[in-house]
Order: C-alpha cells, then sequence, then structure tokens
C-alpha cells in the first residue's frame, strides 16, 4: 500500500456504561470519577467521565485497522486530554498522515478526537512502523 501526505481515516463510537465496566475489568482502574455517581457528582465534571485511556484506545483502532491499519506496530503515542469525555458522547478518533521517513517504513500521525459537538477532546500524534510485510490478512 501507498501512503502520502494528508492520508487519514477515521473511527466513531459512542461511549457507553459496558464501555466503563470493560475497561474497569481489563484495566483494574476503579477511579471512582469513573465508577461512583455520587463522588463524580462531587467532582469539577459533576458526572462520571469515562477513562483517559479509553477515549486514546480509540486512536489505536484507527491505527491497527485503517490507517496504516493491518501491519501497524505503534513505536510512540503523545496525548493531550484537553475536554472530558461522558458516558453517551460519540467520539470520533482521526489519524491524519503528517510524515513519512524515506529510510524505514516509519510514520508520523497526527491523532486526534472529537465529539459530537465537534469539540477536540484529545488529541497527539503517533509514530508508527509499517510492516507491510504482515500487512495481508
Amino acid at each position: 500500500m501507498r501512503f502520502k501526505i494528508g492520508d487519514h481515516a477515521s473511527i466513531s463510537k459512542t461511549i457507553t456504561e459496558a464501555d466503563i465496566a470493560l475497561f474497569v475489568a481489563v484495566s483494574g482502574d476503579t477511579n471512582p470519577l469513573h465508577t461512583n455517581a455520587e463522588y463524580a457528582k462531587r467532582s469539577r465534571f459533576g458526572e462520571r467521565i469515562a477513562h483517559g485511556s479509553l477515549t486514546a484506545s480509540l486512536i489505536s483502532n484507527v491505527i491497527g485497522t485503517k490507517l496504516p491499519g493491518v501491519g501497524a506496530v505503534y513505536l510512540s503515542q503523545t496525548l493531550k486530554f484537553i475536554k472530558p469525555v461522558k458516558i453517551g458522547d460519540t467520539i470520533t478518533a482521526t489519524a491524519t498522515l503528517t510524515q513519512l521517513r524515506e529510510d524505514r517504513p516509519i510514520l508520523t500521525l497526527r491523532t486526534i478526537c472529537t465529539n459530537q459537538k465537534g469539540e477536540t477532546v484529545l488529541e497527539g500524534e503517533a509514530h508508527v512502523l509499517y510492516d507491510k510485510s504482515v500487512s495481508e490478512v
């Protein structure tokens, strides 16, 4: 597969109670900000919010399935959390190719997650190794 600067791909997902429960089960992160409505009500957010890493995992979905897709291996990811993600928010994760290395199959991607209002909730940058030899499934 050939890539060019500006290539982009997205996925969207509505964050549910089940997503929070499954993330707690996998990660062990039982912070009451995510799991306890009464506690969260007293927080700066006024309600429960999704784990930041749950939101960031949507970027992994884009990279592993769309751009560059199968054969992608994360080398690094920076994340800046801008707004909280609430249960019921629909998050769109987008990766945009910003740089291609000439000497190695390494791609730099701008990564961003937005909510259903178009507000940026997370942004960052990923460096990905693309092994085209394993990209055919």
